[in-house]
């Protein structure tokens, strides 16, 4: 029986750890799909991270006066919205097929796209509407989580890391791609066209629907087991993993939807000077995180979080002392290293998950289990844990907004208590890699080292 056998847009049999297969014909497939799902997970971040620009062009001057306080509403309530629906976007790709929930989930992005557009240069809009626009947004979000759960599904675990840091990492850079489509605008059109910046994505969502409708494929063989979800929510990794993903994930997007406002907020920037620099962070931080797979593919996952989140901490003290000396270089520079740390710690903490349940299933074949089975449950177990970090990262957006808007909803507010939860949050997730993922192993060995795994038959984690 031929090992691929499509039918249609449907492939029948798929088996990316046969290597004759990825040699001759499974590694074009997957790159195809990777490719469409980059763009269709960008779109969809770009649509997501949308409000973070336009709160910049709100202002008495276009008949929009809305306070900070209700600016960092809006950019709270994508966010929210968007975590909420990873888990049952995570789902929908095993029910309805990768390649038809990636189509429905782009071209459903045109209804917010089209709202923005028709509303948000309009005088005297009340704040409820663009609460209820912003919560459209938020379905842009839920695209990481289908994506991902897809996209895990044509690789080889061995190629995993990398495959995954470059699908999140590219949809990632749909934050700094918006940010920078709107220092464009205001350079080129000023600071009250905000609605420029919605209409330009309008044509980009129908082409790239359009391109997902014909040439990606459903995978027959990867459904939804029965009982996946619920071992998932039982498997204490589950949430081990879900914390670290709040630290890495969330504080890369909390940041990318606030930074604009910060600066604004903290150091009276224009919008054309806060624009200037909003898009830098997020544009590293997702460049970064395929590097973060590769390094993770390479050192395994858990060490390079361990690092990752001291490195956090130690930029979160550099936040510390610039907001006291009142250094704006030094504080865009402190974020900045920031953003390039929250994307390697993304593409490391994602890399954990396929290891870790990679390395149960390695224990059960050890002990007398059928191979193809315990792998096989491993990777419904790995997607059902993809949708549920996704979005418990996603809220981890949500409560960095939350802080700010608390740290700066004052007058004469400072963010300082808001970089103070950070540096101790990110101290936590330290102590919890290193108590739970980096602990030597009966043999004296890291558990999930790469060598290890090898060692044992078990693919790279």
């Amino acid at each position: 029986m031929n090992p691929s056998r499509r039918t249609g847009r449907r492939i029948e049999h798929w088996d990316p750890e046969n290597e004759h297969l990825w040699a001759t014909r499974g590694r074009r497939v997957a790159r195809r799909n990777l490719a469409l799902s980059i763009a269709s997970e960008h779109i969809g971040f770009s649509v997501w991270s949308m409000w973070s620009v336009l709160v910049l062009f709100m202002s008495p001057r276009i008949g929009l006066p809305f306070t900070p306080d209700e600016k960092f509403l809006l950019v709270v309530t994508p966010t929210l919205v968007g975590a909420a629906l990873r888990i049952p976007y995570s789902h929908a790709v095993l029910r309805f097929g990768g390649r038809n929930w990636t189509v429905f989930a782009t071209a459903v992005l045109l209804v917010p796209a089209c709202a923005a557009t028709h509303f948000v240069q309009r005088p005297g809009t009340p704040l409820w509407v663009f609460l209820l626009i912003a919560a459209l947004g938020g379905v842009g979000g839920g695209n990481f989580a289908s994506s991902m759960t897809n996209i895990t599904a044509f690789y080889p675990q061995r190629l995993q890391g990398w495959a995954l840091g470059l699908n999140a990492g590219g949809g990632n850079l749909g934050v700094a791609v918006v940010q920078l489509l709107g220092l464009l605008v205001i350079a080129v059109a000023g600071d009250t066209h905000p609605s420029y910046v919605a209409a330009c994505y309008l044509p980009l969502i129908v082409a790239v629907s359009l391109l997902c409708a014909l040439g990606m494929d459903n995978l027959a063989p990867v459904r939804a087991e029965k009982g996946a979800r619920r071992a998932a929510l039982r498997s204490a990794h589950t949430w081990w993993i879900s914390l670290l993903y709040v630290g890495t994930f969330g504080s890369f997007i909390g940041y990318g939807f606030a930074f604009g406002l910060v600066l604004q907020t903290q150091f009276g920037a224009s919008p054309l000077q806060a624009a200037s620099y909003t898009f830098l962070g997020p544009l590293l931080g997702s460049l970064s995180r395929p590097f973060g797979g590769r390094l993770a593919d390479r050192w395994g996952g858990a060490r390079v979080t361990a690092w990752t989140f001291a490195g956090m901490a130690a930029g979160t003290g550099g936040l510390l002392l610039a907001s006291r000396a009142g250094s704006y270089g030094l504080f865009v520079a402190a974020f900045t290293v920031l953003f390039v740390l929250t994307g390697i710690g993304n593409g490391s903490t994602y890399k954990m998950i396929p290891a870790v349940f990679a390395e149960q299933a390695g224990r059960e074949v050890t002990g007398g289990r059928d191979a193809g089975e315990a792998f096989a449950r491993a990777r419904q177990r790995s997607g059902a844990v993809i949708g549920i970090a996704g979005a418990v990262g996603a809220l981890g957006g949500v409560a960095v907004n939350l802080a700010f808007r608390a740290a700066y909803g004052s007058e004469g507010g400072s963010g300082t208590p808001a970089f103070l939860g950070f540096l101790c949050f990110y101290v936590v997730c330290g102590a919890v890699v290193r108590a739970v993922y980096l602990r030597p192993a009966p043999d004296g060995g890291d558990p999930l080292d790469p060598s290890r795994a090898r060692r044992r038959g078990v693919s790279r984690v």
